[in-house]
């Protein structure tokens, strides 16, 4: 039953990156990664390589938020899953909050996820080890050593305040 929970097909409701321009320097790092590398193959130079470098690692680092069609976040009947995390059950979760947090000029939304058990006693399915291809990219969320997981709502295909609704209606509605 929950052995065949992985990764790729959750089920239930699900969220993932949205299509937005905000992601437009993701492609241009990615074109100026390929533009510096042909220069360092041209020129022999070293520093050209070392940009190149610099532009294909901080691309590399934000792939995650181009997989439009992947779930990152989501619940189902078992509890609340995120991807590179795993699938907290509904019984281990204190509280969902939803907190804004003024950064510099705008206001950030993120969903605060409170345990009250254990790390490895909450998760139904831990997803925490990627292959080894992914391990340096952007992870949606945080853990915090208070036992809480932090996730930053802002690049989701859905407003803040929808996601956190629905959250809290489906675990009031599973945990008892």
């Amino acid at each position: 039953m929950i052995a065949a929970l992985d990764e790729g097909h959750v089920g239930g409701y699900s969220v993932a990156y949205g299509r937005d321009d905000t992601y437009f320097p993701v492609y241009v790092t990615a074109a100026l990664a390929a533009i510096f590398c042909t220069a360092a193959l041209l020129t022999g130079a070293l520093y050209w390589l070392a940009l190149a470098a610099l532009a294909a690692g901080f691309t590399y680092y934000n792939i995650p938020l181009l997989e439009t069609g992947r779930p990152t976040i989501g619940a189902n009947q078992y509890g609340i899953f995120i991807q590179a995390f795993g699938l907290i059950r509904w019984r281990a979760i204190e509280r969902i909050d939803l907190v804004e947090i003024a950064e510099r000029a705008m206001t950030v939304h993120e969903l605060q996820i409170v345990l009250n058990a254990p790390l490895t006693s909450a998760l139904v399915a831990d997803w925490r080890k990627q292959p080894f291809w992914r391990w340096l990219m952007r992870l949606p969320w945080r853990m915090s050593h208070t036992n809480m997981v932090r996730i930053n709502v802002e690049p989701f295909d859905q407003p803040p305040d929808m996601i956190h609704r629905t959250f809290l209606r489906m675990w009031r509605y599973y945990r008892s």
